[in-house]
């Protein structure tokens, strides 16, 4: 559990838990603008670079698998870093791995390294795990009645930093340019300045830390109820955790479900359109529009979780997304449809992750959350790249309806649990 100590009494009033919640929340929102700035420009690069590197059209989509698979791989770590000394010490570690990631792939580039750059990219994923636990710790001091809303806040911020960033390619690549570097390395340099940012910024003023004294505050009340509080706790506790709560595993499902479903057609988008003749900007645009809806959105996604409770916000995504499945499905060459498709497709991935995100937090004693949320992190992140993998194949067989039909199963589950979790509140 946490060690580091809280300044204070042990037990945190409700003027001081508001006041360091809307701290936290703040702090989080800047080093996700920060953290975030370079990532849209950096997968918009990483697969050019990889081209040049590899001299391989099928090697090219190896950058954003390695990205995936990082985010994957380092979510377990930094969740039981978290859980053994709090969010601040987990969040710094990831974006500053993230920064050695960039570090990486410069050097791999000035190299014509290609293996060493996939290294990079895979630390890369760390700043993406980052990017994503940072939600969760805007979740630890919130209250019930504002806790969708404080999570989906800091999901928004990262909305910042997607737009800005693929608008710096040019002025960045002018800059690597000026100290000798080759242009695709100027999105880089910026991936890494905002990882070491977005550290920097956890390391200075993410001050007390939440989930320290979110920790602290249930230790006092189990000891209250005359109950010793367990000293150590891991990764089978956590999974136990979620095995015994009906609503923790309809939090993960979901939150997995939506992401593998988004990740599937989304990925395969471009090539489809690309393949009815739609030109480049068409599908920029319409990949833009359909990250605005990811995040755009989120905060009124967060009040409606708090307004109508976690598990219709989250049942309403799973609509959504099937929606969005028989939209894009059935579009054929309408490109207008495709894009309307995807849009949905966006907004039905926020309100599986802020409403499923929510969900996960408030079903789980602080203990044992973190590592929950680093195996619920994990699983999403495996799913996605999953996904990834087998939409090509699904679209080259069955093609573009085919595959749409195929994403929308993983929505079944997420019913099937969330029918299981109301008739289990029923009989209690």
């Amino acid at each position: 559990m946490p060690t580091e100590t809280t300044p204070g009494s042990d037990a945190l009033s409700e003027g001081e838990r508001a006041r360091l919640q809307r701290r936290t929340v703040l702090v989080l929102m800047l080093a996700q603008v920060v953290g975030s700035i370079g990532m849209g420009a950096m997968l918009a690069v990483g697969a050019l670079i990889a081209l040049d590197l590899s001299g391989s059209d099928a090697w090219s989509g190896m950058a954003t698998t390695m990205i995936t698979l990082g985010a994957a791989a380092f979510a377990l770590p930094l969740a039981s870093l978290a859980a053994r000394r709090g969010r601040r010490p987990g969040l710094a570690l990831g974006w500053f791995l993230g920064a050695a990631g960039g570090l990486v792939v410069v050097a791999a580039t000035l190299w014509g390294l290609f293996a060493l750059f996939l290294v990079g990219m895979l630390l890369i994923g760390a700043g993406t795990a980052t990017n994503l636990q940072s939600r969760h710790a805007a979740a630890d001091l919130a209250t019930e009645r504002t806790r969708g809303r404080d999570l989906s806040i800091v999901v928004w911020a990262t909305t910042v930093g997607s737009v800005l960033g693929p608008n710096l390619i040019g002025p960045t690549g002018g800059l690597a340019a000026s100290l000798g570097l080759p242009d695709l390395l100027g999105p880089v340099l910026l991936t890494t300045a905002g990882f070491l940012g977005g550290a920097v910024l956890i390391v200075a003023l993410l001050r007390p830390d939440p989930l320290v004294a979110a920790t602290a505050e249930a230790v006092r009340v189990e000891r209250e109820r005359g109950r010793a509080p367990k000293a150590e706790v891991s990764l089978a506790d956590g999974l136990r955790a979620i095995g015994r709560s009906p609503v923790a595993l309809l939090a993960v499902v979901g939150i997995v479900a939506s992401h593998t479903v988004m990740v599937a057609v989304m990925t395969m988008t471009p090539v489809h359109m690309s393949h009815h003749g739609a030109a480049l900007t068409v599908i920029g645009l319409t990949i833009s529009l359909h990250i605005a809806g990811m995040y755009g959105l989120s905060p009124v996604v967060g009040w409606l979780a708090d307004r109508f409770g976690r598990v219709p916000v989250l049942l309403a995504g799973q609509v959504v997304l099937l929606v969005a499945t028989a939209v894009s499905g059935t579009a054929g060459h309408n490109e207008a449809l495709v894009t309307t498709g995807l849009i949905l497709l966006g907004l039905g991935w926020s309100f599986g992750l802020v409403a499923g995100s929510t969900l996960l937090a408030e079903s789980l004693s602080a203990e044992v959350r973190p590592r929950a949320q680093g195996f619920s992190d994990l699983a999403m992140n495996l799913g996605a790249a999953s996904a990834g993998a087998l939409s090509g194949m699904v679209l080259a067989v069955v093609g573009f309806g085919g595959l749409n039909l195929f994403a929308a199963l993983f929505t079944i589950p997420v019913f099937v649990l969330a029918i299981r979790a109301l008739l289990t509140r029923d009989r209690s």
